[in-house]
């Protein structure tokens, strides 16, 4: 079964006979077998030539890497195995249709938000009081869905419901040493930013693998605009899943104490994950991203995993003039 391989020792990757060899700075080795590894994400130092990305790129396997702070700092992404030229020209046509462009970009918004309602209403309904966070994003999904606004409106909007909603996360933590205050990225202000920084990114780049594995070009984004950042498509459908997979994995974490305070370092450019605490995230996410739930549609379980690669799909119909796109929601 393939799986994603995180890495946080620092060595060196190689290709030995048909395997993944990665040898530690200390000495340690290990062999992964090709054909059992979806993805590498690296978060520690590593090196590796090019006779081993030749061998990546045969097999199809995408390599993300993070500094030392927990931020994504990019991808090795192999020669597109699917990509497909008529695929490529439905995106770009449906970019440059202003029409046709704001139809995509409001069903990711609308997604978005509703999947954060679903949490808020899910913690409201265990005795939070979340009242008046949840009448605010209502509100602005009526304009979301009722307004023939530009994208770059519809980009305000999701700011807005998005603002709305991480101020809400003081009242489900009720933890002092995980307040909100503002959303900071580049460096995060406090704990709480850090976390959702991080959590964040694995779902960037968990979309991004996801879209490998399709016809679909990750360049060619439809809310946020496909300029000269070399990714945008991966963004777009990260928000929708962001409040199922990144935000119910933070309340988990911190709700049970699995991250504390004392899991993280300041220093004068902010403030940062530990490694250990970073390994628990993303033990945490993996295991969120395994969960199966029931696909409406198909009458069966799936992965969140596989949810996402089926969001893909849908989005490809669209774009062919097969299917409307209807963003998934969450259904607890």
């Amino acid at each position: 079964m393939e799986r994603t391989v995180h890495v946080f020792s620092s060595g060196q990757f190689e290709r030995r006979s048909n395997t993944i060899y990665f040898e530690t700075t200390s000495g340690e080795h290990r062999y992964l077998p090709v054909e059992n590894v979806r993805e590498i994400c690296v978060h520690g130092e590593a090196t590796f030539n090019k006779r081993f990305l030749e061998f990546l790129s045969a097999h199809e396997i995408i390599v993300h890497m993070f500094n030392r702070s927990g931020y994504y700092i990019g991808s090795f992404y192999p020669r597109e195995h699917y990509n497909s030229g008529y695929m490529i020209v439905r995106q770009v046509e449906h970019y440059l249709d202003e029409g046709k462009r704001l139809e995509i970009a409001r069903a990711f918004v609308s997604g978005a938000a509703k999947n954060m309602l679903r949490v808020l209403k899910y913690y409201e309904a265990r005795g939070k009081d979340l009242s008046a966070r949840i009448a605010s994003i209502e509100s602005l999904l009526e304009h979301v869905e009722r307004r023939a606004a530009p994208v770059s409106e519809m980009m305000g909007l999701e700011g807005n419901i998005r603002e709305q909603y991480y101020r809400s996360f003081d009242r489900i933590l009720d933890n002092p040493h995980f307040a909100y205050e503002r959303r900071s990225r580049r460096p995060p202000v406090n704990a709480l930013n850090a976390m959702i920084s991080y959590l964040n990114s694995l779902v960037y780049v968990t979309v991004l693998s996801e879209i490998y594995k399709t016809h679909l070009d990750p360049r060619i984004g439809f809310l946020h605009a496909s300029n000269f950042r070399r990714f945008t498509l991966n963004l777009d459908v990260a928000e929708i899943f962001k409040p199922v997979l990144a935000d119910r994995t933070l309340f988990r974490l911190i709700g049970l104490k699995m991250i504390t305070e004392k899991d993280f370092e300041v220093s004068q450019n902010g403030i940062w994950l530990s490694e250990p605490a970073r390994k628990r995230i993303v033990a945490e996410f993996e295991d969120k991203l395994g969960t199966t739930v029931l696909h409406r549609n198909l009458k069966r379980a799936v992965t969140y995993r596989r949810m996402i690669r089926l969001e893909l799909y849908k989005l490809e119909k669209h774009l062919m003039g097969d299917q409307k796109y209807e963003p998934f929601v969450a259904s607890w």
